[in-house]
């Protein structure tokens, strides 16, 4: 495994990371979760993503009850969760979802805390933006959570540039703790916002990323290519969103171009996405998810396709990809 600091942080990050969307509690039991996560720290893996939306919460629960079986040393790993959706509905409370108010960041992390067992957080994020909010009152909460030791980095999900570069500036300007990093969406197909909209801002405030839906939900595993499998991600009723991109005709085409690329370096066309995503070097991490251990094992051989990833290979993986991706 390698390890690239967090943006410009002194946090060191596994280049591959484990995260929990979708798979824990739906797909993974806390048995499963703990042999999964067991085995991704044996080879090296020390960040695992979570969100309090995920499963309604389960997913950390999971998550903090195969950590707590697992009885690592607290410095040895890093976890994170995400805040904006909430747990309950609106008819519950207007201040408890779709929000980045003082009100909810404040209790939100006492929440994700207790269903992980935790006694702080490492990584925090804003899971999206908030218009309704000033953002100096979410970044200034959000700064608060780190000076009361809840959690020790913070950062945004799917922000503009423009309001990221806003956040930071605004830390900035009044001494807060400023926001060290984003996790977008990065893929061969869904590349424009780290490529091209952050550009400016990893030079100039340093932001790092954790990049997840590196197999853009499994399209660049090649099993949609068929249709939709029975079991799969796109199978699910609460993932039906995602069935119209998984069965694009285009990209199912463009994929099938992938596999003897793929072949050619000894790698699955997994391997191959996720390599290509490891490759960029703004990617501090890039989060894989795996619903069983033959799953993850797969996705840690990424590993090492990454440097067999020349210019001319990147030129050809380009040049099938580059006309759909957005």
């Amino acid at each position: 495994m390698t390890y690239r600091r967090l943006g410009r942080s002194g946090l060191r990050v596994s280049t591959l990371s484990l995260g929990s969307w979708v798979t824990y509690h739906n797909q993974v039991d806390t048995k499963s979760a703990a042999e999964m996560m067991a085995a991704a720290f044996d080879a090296g893996v020390n960040f695992f993503d979570n969100a309090e939306v995920y499963a309604g919460g389960r997913s950390e629960e999971v998550m903090g009850a195969a950590i707590k079986q697992l009885a690592w040393p607290r410095l040895n790993y890093v976890v994170s969760t995400k805040f904006f959706w909430g747990l309950a509905g609106n008819a519950e409370g207007v201040n408890r979802k779709n929000t980045l108010n003082r009100k909810y960041l404040t209790q939100a992390i006492d929440g994700s805390l207790q269903r992980m067992g935790l006694d702080f957080i490492d990584l925090i994020y804003c899971h999206r933006p908030d218009p309704h909010t000033p953002i100096e009152e979410t970044v200034r909460a959000m700064s608060d959570i780190i000076s009361q030791g809840k959690a020790l980095y913070w950062g945004t999900s799917e922000w503009s540039a423009s309001d990221i570069h806003a956040a930071w500036h605004l830390a900035d300007r009044h001494g807060w703790h400023k926001p060290v990093m984003e996790q977008p969406e990065y893929n061969l197909f869904h590349r424009q916002r780290v490529e091209k909209e952050y550009a400016r801002l990893y030079e100039d405030i340093g932001l790092g990323l954790t990049t997840w839906s590196p197999l853009a939900s499994g399209l660049l595993t090649g099993k949609y290519r068929g249709g939709v499998p029975e079991g799969s991600r796109g199978a699910m009723e609460n993932m039906a969103f995602l069935r119209e991109n998984l069965l694009s005709v285009e990209k199912n085409n463009a994929v099938s171009q992938l596999m003897p690329i793929a072949e050619e370096l000894g790698a699955s066309l997994a391997q191959l996405a996720l390599a290509w995503t490891a490759k960029n070097p703004r990617v501090s991490t890039v989060i894989t998810g795996a619903s069983k251990a033959s799953q993850l094992q797969q996705n840690l051989g990424a590993l090492a396709v990454i440097d067999k990833l020349t210019p001319e290979v990147m030129a050809r993986i380009e040049a099938v990809t580059r006309p759909l991706a957005d």
